[in-house]
């Protein structure tokens, strides 16, 4: 019994140790380790109840990070935006956030996709935008019934509707879309389908013998838009939408016309085999995909190749997050007032998130892990929090779902 044991909780500590970062118990008596009252949001009968009552439980629940309350609960808020056009929109967008996002994700994308004709919606996942200690006990079946619903919110008010999803969120509107044949096409920023981990399949088991993953600082929180700080349960709950979503694909392919966004970079995502599945099983000759990586800028068949190395913006390549922003953003952007400093880990990694947190001149980057080559160490890299080419991508996604 000792060695079946040791045999599976070996590989959950191994799994688990790479995203820990060092923390005791007081640390872990922090408001934001700690699971608010927070409930879940059921009853409503329209989207606009439901913002009402969305932003009323993160004012009661949220442990705020600034003085800005209100600049707080707005961009972890539901948000509904319409396009400038006389008479109802004909078609609507639901955007879903990933893990431990917020509706902030799409600040950039949905008034693009309004611009477009879309009635655009998005919407906050149960456990989020209040503390990361709400994670601690959310169910992935939460996620999905709250995306249910939505939709049939949706298509009262539209006749076509599609969804979108960024991460864990493209997870969640590919499986409801696969069910569901009134949904016209989908909108994927660096989907989720599969985790680069490969013990990932062990995290529903880690979450019962250790509650947290990625804690840090608390005191150095300052990003009202996501959490840094993740439970165990928050990872194994993606890794069921995760495991769902294969599950499907490999059952049957999706015939409805697709937009997607990877990067060969990416630091939690094994994007090659998400883009053979788009190759593969997104099956619609108008589905495009948009690839960043190490590929001179070209188009071949369905794929449009985006060069990430880019030093006139000082990026070296893309990351998971970046390609959802503009450049313009006043909070990510180029010149934007957060900066992602945790880029690294290893013996310079203090000094350069002191460098980075200062305000200096930094490059930007998807997360570099234990740094090693030679010109990375003469280097401050800062996580890539906006896309140069924002415009393109939204035209790119414009002509997917043209008329």
């Amino acid at each position: 019994m000792k060695k079946l044991v040791l045999a599976v909780f070996l590989p959950i500590t191994l799994l688990t140790a790479g995203c820990q970062s060092p923390h005791d118990k007081t640390t872990l008596e922090h408001p934001l380790f700690q699971s608010s009252r927070a409930e879940t949001i059921e009853h409503y009968t329209t989207f606009e109840e439901y913002i009402v009552q969305a932003r009323q439980m993160i004012a009661e629940n949220r442990h705020f990070l600034t003085q800005d309350f209100q600049s707080e609960v707005q961009a972890n808020s539901p948000v509904e935006i319409r396009p400038e056009q006389t008479g109802s929109p004909s078609k609507g967008v639901l955007l879903v956030h990933g893990l431990g996002d917020s509706p902030y994700s799409f600040v950039d994308v949905a008034p693009a996709l309004a611009e477009q004709g879309y009635l655009v919606r998005t919407i906050l996942l149960p456990g989020h935008g209040t503390r990361p200690g709400d994670m601690l006990k959310v169910k992935h079946k939460d996620w999905i019934a709250l995306v249910d619903k939505q939709i049939e919110l949706l298509k009262q008010e539209v006749d076509d509707v599609y969804l979108g999803g960024f991460s864990t969120g493209g997870n969640l509107v590919y499986l409801q879309a696969a069910k569901d044949q009134d949904i016209k096409g989908l909108m994927l920023f660096s989907p989720g389908f599969k985790s680069n981990n490969p013990k990932v399949s062990l995290l529903p088991i880690a979450s019962f013998f250790r509650k947290w993953g990625i804690v840090g600082n608390p005191e150095l929180e300052t990003n009202f838009t996501r959490y840094r700080a993740m439970p165990i349960n928050g990872f194994a709950q993606f890794y069921h939408t995760s495991r769902k979503t294969q599950k499907s694909l490999n059952k049957k392919t999706f015939d409805r016309p697709v937009f997607m966004v990877l990067t060969e970079h990416d630091s939690v995502l094994e994007t090659v085999d998400i883009k053979a599945m788009f190759q593969e099983q997104f099956t619609h000759p108008d589905s495009r995909l948009i690839w960043f990586g190490s590929t001179p800028d070209k188009q071949e068949g369905r794929i449009r190749y985006v060069d990430s190395y880019m030093p006139d913006y000082r990026i070296t390549n893309m990351s998971h997050m970046g390609i959802l922003y503009s450049p313009d953003n006043p909070y990510y952007g180029i010149d934007g007032s957060e900066r992602v400093c945790n880029n690294h880990r290893g013996l310079r990694a203090e000094e350069d998130q002191a460098h980075c947190r200062a305000g200096k001149p930094v490059w930007f980057s998807a997360y570099r892990g234990l740094i090693e080559e030679e010109e990375d160490r003469q280097k401050v890299h800062s996580r890539l929090t906006f896309n140069p080419v924002f415009n393109t991508m939204m035209n790119d996604l414009s002509n997917v779902f043209a008329d």
